[in-house]
């Protein structure tokens, strides 16, 4: 795959150029070392360069409206939030709830993204993990707000309640609805929750809440299907629930089906996972809620369901077969549409960014490996490396260092998939006042094989950034 390249005419660069480009050099202070590293000074040929790289300040730049509770997480200080609608043209991390994001949208210097909500499907993660760049999600964020869809969809199954709401409007247009609202509740009796028996396709976050609340307040037997289920969301579930080999064991008693797993495609896939012999083994008026992904469901496999018995089927997903089928509801999609779940997740974002950008940990990303990072000691410079497909990585890196005359004193690296992300902390307490430059090291790491990127963590937030693309150097 072609690397990326810079997303905005102002970027445009010769093809044959490929020398530095006089830019500006930050010096970062701290402890007693003056640190020296490169700031837009190569690969960029910019004319207003020094409007464009504004120093002292992490660019965030914003798709769709992001809680005003989840930006106040980054302090004015240091962040400047950029609303996709401005020329945030050098922005550091990408911020984003529903919005398809393109990766002619993610600039050079863009270090990370991170989606308000679990799922990344509009996001081109396979893309941006070839690029380095690591995507953040917001797990369990939104579970509360779901879990209580998922009841107010198992209480509209039972009870007819949108069908008989839009009766009484119609009869109230005919000036008849005060005569027949006692005479025509007999069209819409249903059946109470209490003893009923629910079962959960899927025991993560809203998973485990949902039958963990089903069976304390509502007074529901549960049952549950989950192979990947962990020790965490185990210990929320109630001590009777019945967890089932399969998913046909687990929907074979259950008077509702609640799916709550991601939307995957390929070989082993969950696309379509709620076919034909899983609707065979339903009881015929069971209730399906499906708030997790419309792909999920067979639409011809559940058409034959319902139209051969009294079963429902609940979604917050459009389908185009089944959108007018007396047995279906199909709601906006709803699930993390409530201001708390909304201000949650920006809030979870926001601090899952900042604490990469200040720090290099990273939480809660889909792609990268998972990394909780000790404060950098004083007199310290954090250094940090993603990679791929780069056998002996450390060692090179290492090399790079002891030939700068620079010790590593704290060394963490990780894998995930082809991802390598290296975080070394480099001591600079024997330099005394003398100025550290980091400029030739980083250049010298970052076109090594099968690097990506590097960043210097040490100073004024935006600098210290380097990217390999393709041979050519931007930093």
């Amino acid at each position: 795959a072609t690397m990326l390249a810079p997303s905005l005419a102002i970027l445009r660069r010769s093809a044959a150029s490929s020398s530095r480009i006089v830019g500006a050099a930050r010096h970062l202070t701290g402890g007693s070392a003056n640190i020296s590293v490169d700031h837009y000074s190569s690969g960029w040929k910019i004319d207003d360069i020094a409007d464009f790289t504004k120093e002292g300040k992490f660019h965030i730049k914003t798709y769709n409206k992001i809680s005003e509770e989840g930006l106040k997480q980054f302090p004015e200080e240091k962040y400047e939030i950029k609303p996709s609608e401005w020329d945030a043209f050098n922005a550091h991390a990408i911020l984003l709830r529903s919005h398809k994001l393109q990766e002619s949208e993610v600039d050079v210097s863009v270090r990370a993204i991170a989606r308000c909500g679990a799922g990344t499907n509009n996001v081109p993660v396979a893309r941006m993990t070839e690029l380095g760049i690591p995507v953040f999600n917001t797990p369990g964020a939104n579970a509360n707000a779901v879990k209580e869809l998922v009841f107010c969809g198992m209480l509209i199954g039972s009870r007819r309640i949108v069908d008989g709401s839009n009766h009484m409007k119609e009869l109230a247009r005919q000036g008849i609805a005060k005569e027949r609202v006692e005479k025509d509740k007999a069209m819409f009796g249903g059946r109470e929750l209490k003893g009923k028996t629910l079962a959960v396709i899927g025991l993560g976050n809203i998973g485990a809440q949902t039958v963990r609340d089903a069976a304390l307040a509502l007074g529901m037997k549960t049952a549950g299907y989950d192979p990947y289920l962990s020790v965490e969301n185990a210990m929320k579930l109630p001590n009777d629930i019945f967890l089932a080999d399969s998913i046909k064991e687990a929907v074979a008693n259950a008077d509702y089906i609640s799916l709550n797993i991601p939307y995957i495609t390929g070989e082993g896939g969950t696309q379509g996972v709620i076919n034909k012999e899983i609707l065979d083994s339903m009881k015929d008026d069971a209730v399906l809620l499906n708030f997790a992904r419309g792909e999920l469901v067979d639409s011809d496999a559940m058409k034959e369901f319902l139209d051969r018995g009294n079963g429902r089927y609940i979604s917050d997903f459009p389908d185009d077969l089944l959108w007018d089928h007396d047995n279906m509801i199909i709601l906006p999609h709803l699930g993390a549409s409530t201001e708390e779940a909304e201000d949650c997740a920006a809030s979870m974002a926001a601090e899952q960014i900042q604490d990469f950008l200040e720090t290099g940990a990273i939480r809660n990303s889909v792609n990268f490996p998972a990394i909780d990072l000790p404060g950098r000691a004083e007199h310290t410079v954090r250094f940090t490396v993603v990679s791929h497909d780069a056998p002996g990585i450390l060692g090179h890196i290492n090399e790079a260092f002891g030939e700068a005359g620079l010790n590593i004193v704290q060394e963490i690296a990780k894998t995930r998939g082809p991802v390598s992300y290296t975080v070394l902390d480099v001591d600079t307490s024997e330099c005394g006042d003398d100025n550290v430059s980091l400029k030739d090291v980083q250049e010298k790491i970052t076109m090594l094989n099968g690097v990506c990127s590097s960043r210097v963590i040490y100073g004024k937030p935006g600098s210290g950034y380097a990217k390999n693309l393709e041979g050519d150097y931007f930093v």
